[in-house]
């Protein structure tokens, strides 16, 4: 039956509508909304028998041409009209379906080369990286940056796989130990029949080898823009890499033994891309194994003894970089099998690492207080989240559901609820210690109202720039807290160094926090009047709720090649080793801050 003409009539006026009896009566009422602005669970549409249902029969109502229905009811707010037309999937190119889908892509296997996409995909975890590879002029003596971004460039614009040749081929021209071959006695076979295989190699060696071609690429500012062009091109600023990843370590070398207690100690500096953690038999967590790799002792010449004698050396770092890479020894050589062969221990990794424990006592006390206030910041920002949580389910009408834990776990213990069992565990004193500042605080937060999430920002970051020590400031690149939160890992399968499966695996909230946070700092003044403005902008609530989304969100992506899946949080201690599954080999950290 095709659709007739009748009236509705409301408030006083009258309105001309189409009715298709072969559709339902929700369908009539949405339309009358849509004239009306009167919602239709506040609606009554009368009709012949009562009011109009959505399971009435239009067959029994008989509707006639020219037929007027009385509307009743409150009209509430006409639906506005979105601030962007709404565009569809199978409108949208390559690039504005990779943006709207937000998932990252996967690398495409070219033949033992799980090591290289694996670090590509934890080194895409470095945002300032992909800025920095935007400079005009890269100016660098290899062509491996320039494939780098090329690379990263088509991983943003497409929501397919993509096949990193071009990068690989550079990576195999400018480091030619990844472009041996396998001549193992399981390829001989190819070898013989003139098929060229190429040999399974190191993640962590691939991971050094791109970090070091990029040693002259442009430092940033202290805006984060390229230092490439401008004044500040002739300017001898340092490079990116030594801003964002090196570390200055300084070691000490003094004589044990007795008789030499006038000798002095050696000191030498040296800068560093990364720390190791080296396993033992002893080994249960990361930092007794960074702490290991720090204080060794050795064997060497004395001048005051005038023999061999032992020597301890301690090393500890004077810079902290913004992105602090643990490499976990998990290869060594074994002299009864002539081969490298794999460290299956299972250590712990912390997901939030304080490193003050691993730095000179100068430095700690640089950053200390930036510290303790960092600290004190990110648990002002959960209880924030907390009651935003509670306040949402009260005006949605339910009953408030236990808060979620506060937060990863930490390189240091804290408070915790007692377990099941009945055993407490007992708080450190720095969490002790500030129980009580934190306490009135929390009780502020849930007895008044909530001020705007920006505006809790603008005040933390200034209340914190003002704690960070002038040296650090000035040190573009450095870490102004010595607080890491972990951001990207590259595991190792297999019982064998020179075999296996490399995958990687990055934190979902890295691949926008930046641009999220930015939104919330620059929020716009609500507009006085919606009538002839612009298109709207989003809330302060709305940019609220993205932000507690995307901090909230501890979920991490997994890089299979090219499978890319989500990895929930609470499997990352699956990584810790143990067995022949997947094993954390390279950790990247990376600093907090406030902003």
């Amino acid at each position: 039956m095709s659709p007739i003409d009748v009236h509705i009539k409301h408030n006083g006026k009258t309105y001309d509508i189409k009715l298709d009896p072969d559709l339902p009566p929700a369908v009539f009422k949405d339309t009358i909304y849509s004239l009306t602005g009167v919602p239709v669970d506040r609606m009554k549409v009368m009709v012949k028998g009562g009011v109009l249902k959505d399971d009435s029969s239009w067959k029994k109502i008989g509707p006639k041409e020219g037929q007027t229905f009385m509307v009743i009811g409150a009209a509430g707010e006409l639906p506005k009209a979105p601030p962007k037309p709404i565009v569809f999937l199978e409108d949208m190119d390559d690039s504005e379906l990779a943006e709207a889908l937000a998932k990252p892509v996967g690398l495409t296997n070219l033949g033992n080369t799980c090591y290289m996409n694996a670090t590509v995909q934890a080194l895409r975890a470095v945002p300032e990286l992909q800025a920095a590879l935007e400079a005009p002029s890269l100016q660098s003596d290899t062509p491996l940056p320039g494939a780098l971004r090329d690379l990263y460039r088509n991983m943003a614009q497409t929501a397919d796989t993509v096949t990193p040749f071009k990068f690989l081929q550079v990576l195999r021209e400018t480091n030619r130990q990844f472009a041996e071959m396998d001549r193992s006695e399981k390829r001989a076979g190819d070898l013989m029949m003139g098929r060229q295989v190429y040999a399974q190699q190191d993640a962590e060696e691939c991971y050094g080898a791109i970090v070091h071609s990029l040693r002259n690429l442009p430092g940033l500012n202290a805006q984060g823009k390229t230092t490439a062009t401008g004044a500040e091109a002739s300017v001898n600023r340092s490079k990116f890499v030594e801003q964002y990843f090196m570390g200055k370590l300084r070691r000490e070398l003094k004589c044990k033994e007795e008789g030499a207690e006038n000798e002095p100690p050696t000191v030498s500096t040296e800068n560093v891309l990364k720390i190791e953690c080296n396993i033992s038999i002893k080994t249960n967590f990361m930092l007794s194994g960074i702490m290991s790799s720090l204080d060794t002792e050795l064997e060497k010449n004395s001048p005051s003894l005038n023999r061999t004698a032992v020597y301890t050396q301690t090393s500890r770092l004077t810079r902290l970089p913004t992105y602090l890479t643990v490499h976990m020894v998990r290869f060594a050589w074994r002299a009864d099998i002539s081969k490298k062969a794999k460290i299956m221990r299972q250590v712990k990794f912390p997901q939030e690492f304080d490193a003050l424990d691993i730095v000179t006592k100068d430095l700690q006390e640089k950053l200390l207080p930036a510290s303790r206030k960092m600290k004190e910041i990110e648990k002002d920002r959960r209880e924030r989240r907390k009651v935003r949580a509670r306040t949402k389910q009260l005006a949605a009408g339910s009953a408030p559901a236990p808060a979620p834990a506060s937060g990863p776990s930490s390189s240091s213990s804290s408070a915790t609820p007692a377990p099941a069992s009945g055993d407490v565990e007992m708080a450190d004193a720095s969490a002790a210690a500030g129980a009580e500042e934190g306490k009135g605080k929390e009780t502020a937060v849930r007895d008044g109202e909530l001020e705007d999430e920006s505006v809790y920002r603008k005040r933390e970051a200034e209340e914190l720039a003002q704690l960070i020590n002038e040296d650090i400031k000035n040190d573009i690149g450095a870490s102004t807290t010595g607080l890491y939160e972990l951001v990207a890992i590259v595991t190792h399968k297999g019982a064998a160094a020179d075999a296996g499966h490399y995958m990687g695996y990055v934190k979902k909230s890295v691949f926008n926090a930046y641009t999220k946070k930015k939104k919330v700092e620059a929020a716009p003044a609500p507009s006085e009047s919606a009538e002839g403005a612009a298109p709207a902008q989003p809330s302060e609530a709305e940019l609220t709720a993205e932000l507690d989304a995307q901090e909230g969100d501890e979920d991490w992506y997994k890089f299979d090649d090219d499978k890319v899946s989500v990895f929930p949080q609470e499997k990352l201690a699956t990584l810790d080793g143990g067995g022949e599954d997947s094993s954390a080999y390279v950790l990247l950290y990376r600093s907090k801050n406030a902003a």
